[in-house]
């Protein structure tokens, strides 16, 4: 999703609270990820991978001139035909302590497999935040949570979610770091993609 269409969203979300929720999230992610430190971990259930959030959090690092936002996909299944990019396993959360950040995206209850990882890299110092459906578990896990399930009422689903917090990632509310882009800037990049090659799939 471009920025028009992030704007477009939060228009139509006024009113709501999302557009507000989503930018503590983002802000309680920026403050949580450091240069030189662990590293940004994204990983997903068995079944949802945030494929998409990885890239936007990838194009709000460049776009913000704060590199580190650029998460690690971590997978439950990596086979041996994926790019490197694509063939992190869960074992990479093994070696999360202090200074890193996982960022949990879970619709429904992942597999205690995962919890476990979890709850050994918070015990080892890692922040942990997550963009969950509501499970009491993987709350009480997070440092800061943001839960969609109260949102469908008002037809807000996890990947509107986590287009707003992707957006609002790289808008820290401060003076813009070197190198930032404005909006006007962005847009002619996205209009450069619109013509460029397509991207190696995510």
């Amino acid at each position: 999703m471009d920025a028009v269409r992030v704007a477009l969203l939060r228009e139509v979300l006024d009113g709501t609270g999302w557009p507000a929720a989503a930018r503590g999230f983002a802000g309680a992610l920026r403050s949580s990820v450091v240069p030189q430190g662990g590293g940004l971990l994204l990983v997903g259930t068995e079944a949802y991978e945030p494929w998409h959030l990885a890239a936007h959090l990838a194009d709000e690092a460049m776009w913000s001139g704060r590199p580190e936002l650029s998460p690690t996909l971590v997978r439950h299944r990596v086979l041996p035909r994926d790019p490197a990019h694509l063939s992190v396993g869960l074992g990479r959360l093994e070696a999360a302590g202090r200074g890193a950040t996982l960022l949990l995206v879970v619709p429904d209850r992942p597999g205690g497999g995962l919890l476990e990882r979890v709850h050994d890299a918070r015990r080892a110092g890692a922040t942990v935040l997550s963009l969950d459906g509501g499970d009491a578990e993987v709350r009480g896990l997070a440092h800061e949570a943001l839960t969609v399930a109260g949102g469908r009422e008002e037809g807000v689903d996890l990947d509107m979610v986590q287009h707003l917090v992707s957006a609002a990632a790289g808008e820290n509310g401060l003076p813009a770091p070197r190198g930032r882009r404005r909006f006007r800037d962005r847009l002619s990049w996205l209009a450069d993609q619109l013509t460029a090659p397509p991207p190696p799939r995510w």
